[in-house]
């Protein structure tokens, strides 16, 4: 175990700001054309799913959209990244040293694709099939959400579907996550919203707004343009969504999700299920980046399913 650097972490003003906003960033942590050139790696990887823990030892479907969850668990590339001192230390700065990767995704957009509809995330019980939350805090106030770093592993503009945020939403939920939420594959780039082409993987997210007459406002959204290898981090929380893509190539973001180790992954569940895909937990393990674990509620892994050891700092 290695000591937590303080070379990353937030400013004074960069935290009140944060804490004002809910985001902080775009910040530098790869130069364009390194990310390019990992990028052109790791895609051969990324489109073989034999080694992920949803299929490796439980015979899943390679097509099943929970495959290709946490890759940082079977991709060395990623096993580095989510424990890269850029990022943890300004994790740190909000969540305190004892920190672990909960979650990570990819979200690429294909052109033609619909914009993600505006949510927010507070326990992710919404979209699971159970309604169980797959996050619990043990301490603090009554919702807190996920810490996310979201990297651009491609150029992010406006034009093919950057993200957006609603500066200040994080401390108010708009959005019930017990309510009922419908998966239907067939909605998939096939919805309209206020002359914006948006969606949600297939859902519906109007679903769970506590006012059925609620409209985010959009006026004071702001549309993070990003570099190839520059990451920004905002809670879960905090209203997002993104624009559609109407040009260009594809457009790959990662996203990692942290919590503190009070926090209970997955505390009622033994399989994800979730988008229209379904994978067991049985190989899972959260990973600890930085500090230590003195509540013992969780299951870590120290490895990925091919061997590379994951860094605590």
């Amino acid at each position: 175990m290695t000591t937590m650097t303080q070379d990353f972490c937030l400013t004074d003003q960069e935290l009140a700001d944060f804490k004002e906003r809910g985001y902080a960033g775009p910040f530098k942590l790869y130069e364009p054309e390194e990310m390019n050139e990992q990028f052109q790696k790791l895609r051969p990887k990324l489109l073989s799913l034999k080694n992920s823990i949803y299929n490796v030892g439980n015979n899943k479907p390679e097509h099943s959209s929970i495959s290709n969850y946490d890759r940082h668990l079977d991709v060395a590339f990623l096993a580095d990244h989510i424990s890269r001192p850029e990022i943890t230390d300004r994790v740190a700065s909000t969540l305190g040293s004892d920190i672990l990767c909960w979650r990570s995704e990819f979200f690429p957009k294909y052109p033609g694709s619909e914009g993600t509809d505006w949510h927010q995330a507070n326990n992710f019980s919404a979209v699971t099939s159970s309604k169980k939350p797959q996050i619990e805090w043990t301490d603090g106030p009554r919702f807190q959400g996920a810490l996310t770093v979201w990297t651009a592993f491609t150029e992010s503009t406006i034009a093919n579907g950057c993200l957006q945020f609603i500066p200040g939403t994080h401390n108010t939920m708009y959005y019930d996550e017990t309510k009922n939420l419908k998966y239907n594959e067939e909605i998939i780039d096939q919805m309209e919203k206020d002359g914006s082409k948006r969606g949600f993987f297939g859902y519906d997210y109007r679903q769970l707004q506590v006012d059925p007459d609620w409209k985010p406002d959009e006026s004071k959204a702001v549309s993070m343009v990003m570099k190839p290898g520059e990451f920004i981090i905002f809670w879960s929380t905090l209203m997002h969504a993104s624009h559609p893509h109407t040009s260009g190539d594809m457009r790959l973001g990662y996203t990692v999700r942290y919590l503190p180790t009070s926090a209970k992954v997955f505390p009622y569940s033994t399989s994800l299920e979730e988008y229209g895909g379904k994978g067991s937990l049985e190989n899972y393990g959260a990973v600890l980046v930085s500090g230590k674990d003195t509540y013992k509620h969780n299951k870590y892994r120290t490895e990925t399913t091919l061997g590379h050891p994951f860094t605590t700092r």
